[in-house]
């Protein structure tokens, strides 16, 4: 079994490694039990955002020099997870997670974390059932790296899947195949929808023979309440990290998760809180908050209009991301947490899972 340790690192950029490299000189962190990093860079988060891309370059290319391994080799070791878009109080950051062999169990269940990879997808299968099956075969591969047996102690699954550029479609054509959609920004929202919807069938939220081609940002009722999804240019397969607990993890750290039912939720965020036992007085104990968030498809926050959808110079996760990130960071009391924007697929529409990760 394992033990996960846990480090949020402030950012001075997307290729800044300073931080981590601070934490592995001063002996803190050992380089070679690094399992998996999330980021979130300053980037646009949209088709093209190319910092997603330098932050894994340039987090891969530190690694390997320290472990003397290829950039490549360490891209296929570490799961990265790199978010784009720091909108509003949202501050740039990576949350790096080690794991070694777990020590004695402490007497109850503590966080566990295992990763996996899918195959490269051909164009034609991105938001569609070929992703569905390869992401659900994903998340069961990353809970047995986890040891986690039941899905009831899986608390977030956060994915990073590939998105449609045009070279990628014009690909397809010259087979005689057709993308499931010709929008690359579109594509962004297919991918997660798919990948979540893998998640769903993993954890049994949605029965496997209901995921299908047609239900893909059509059924909105099908869902994950601990998937999160994150499209990127910068690959062509899945990374897969499975956050969850564990009775036989000996970490000095827990997790608990919640869903928010709207981009202002912050009753979920505390929730999650409570779940920990964590309150105003004991905030310190967070070590990150992961949340998604997204621009309700009916065009309605509790009844009342907005405007995300409609407006042609923000894109609109990149509103969803300014304004969850700002809900959650008045729950925290600061910015530097993880919300992701698109949420499709990932719990109720216009809502989506929030986790906590924090010291016991």
């Amino acid at each position: 079994m394992h033990h996960v340790d846990v480090f949020r690192i402030p950012c001075k950029g997307p290729g800044d490694t300073s931080g981590l490299g601070a934490l592995v000189d001063a002996g803190r962190i050992d380089p070679a039990e690094i399992v998996a990093v999330m980021g979130k860079t300053e980037g646009n988060g949209c088709v093209n955002d190319f910092t997603r891309e330098y932050a894994t370059t340039a987090l891969a290319g530190y690694l390997g020099s320290k472990l003397g391994k290829t950039p490549d080799a360490v891209e296929r070791e570490v799961a990265f997870v790199m978010s784009g878009g720091t909108e509003g109080v949202l501050s740039p950051h990576l949350t790096v997670f080690t794991r070694r062999s777990a020590a004695a169990p402490r007497g109850g269940k503590r966080l566990t974390l295992g990763i996996a990879f899918t195959r490269d997808f051909l164009p034609e299968e991105i938001g569609r059932g070929a992703q569905i099956d390869a992401t659900a075969q994903a998340v069961r591969d990353a809970m047995a790296d986890a040891g986690i047996v039941s899905t009831e102690d899986v608390h977030f699954v956060q994915v990073k899947c590939p998105l449609l550029t045009s070279a990628k479609m014009m690909a397809a054509r010259a087979r005689g195949d057709t993308t499931v959609t010709v929008d690359t920004y579109e594509s962004m929202g297919y991918s997660r929808g798919a990948s979540a919807l893998g998640v769903a069938v993993a954890t049994g939220e949605v029965a496997a023979g209901a995921a299908t081609d047609d239900v893909v940002l059509s059924d909105w009722g099908l869902h994950s309440t601990v998937a999160s999804a994150s499209a990127g240019i910068e690959l062509d397969h899945n990374v897969v990290i499975v956050l969850g607990m564990s009775d036989r993890a000996s970490s000095d750290f827990v997790i608990a998760h919640d869903v928010m039912a709207d981009a202002i939720d912050g009753a979920a965020v505390r929730r999650a809180l409570q779940a920990l036992d964590i309150d105003d007085d004991s905030l310190s104990r967070v070590v990150n908050v992961l949340a998604k968030a997204e621009a309700s498809p009916d065009g309605l926050v509790r009844g009342h209009r907005h405007t995300m959808l409609v407006d042609s110079d923000i894109n609109a996760t990149r509103h969803a991301r300014a304004v969850t990130g700002a809900v959650v960071a008045s729950v925290t009391g600061h910015g530097m947490v993880y919300v992701s924007g698109g949420a499709e697929h990932q719990g109720p529409p216009g809502g989506g899972p929030v986790a906590v990760v924090a010291r016991a």
